[in-house]
């Protein structure tokens, strides 16, 4: 999974986004409570993409899901109470608010945003299950969130063929199978 999420943060940079890796969210005693897990571990972000221009903060979830099924649409738009399966971000809406409300408090604390940020729930996948992209991408812009499909990670992908030379893995297989 390491490597998918590189691939994505190279993506993501060729697009101007600053990027963080692997952030913990430091949630509370009383923000554990609310969200009724009182025994929590630190909820770890993805990547953060940060856009300055737009004065945006996506927290960016990555599943490759490369030689699975993919992410399947209905395990996506449950709605849980509390925070439990591969989707908590996206399926307990208690636990989103908080965990979203707190990292951007923990981005204001140590500098890297401010009161005006704007920050956003993301997801960038590698397969989805029966090919229902189209059904992700409407459950997800109806929420605001940000969402790269398999198809637009393969397009961005196409793009670094074209790109001048980086010393990077992703651009250079790019250019190796693409040019």
């Amino acid at each position: 999974m390491d490597h998918f999420e590189g691939l994505i943060c190279t993506l993501l940079e060729a697009e101007g986004y600053w990027l963080r890796r692997s952030f913990k969210v430091n949630v509370s005693k009383e923000e554990k409570r609310a969200i009724g897990k009182h025994s929590m571990p630190r909820p770890e972000i993805d990547i953060l993409a940060f856009s300055f221009s737009k004065n945006t903060v996506a927290a960016v979830e990555v599943k490759s899901y490369l030689d699975s099924p993919g992410l399947k649409l209905d395990e996506l738009q449950l709605e849980h109470d509390f925070p439990e399966g591969r989707y908590k971000l996206f399926t307990a809406e208690r636990y989103r608010s908080i965990v979203l409300a707190r990292l951007k408090q923990d981005l204001i604390d140590c500098g890297m945003a401010n009161v005006r940020t704007k920050v956003v729930l993301g997801l960038a996948v590698g397969k989805i299950y029966q090919k229902r992209t189209k059904e992700v991408r409407e459950f997800t812009r109806s929420r605001g969130m940000f969402f790269w499909s398999p198809e637009e990670i393969k397009e961005k992908v196409k793009a670094l063929a074209n790109r001048s030379y980086e010393n990077d893995p992703a651009i250079m297989v790019a250019k190796v199978l693409l040019r």
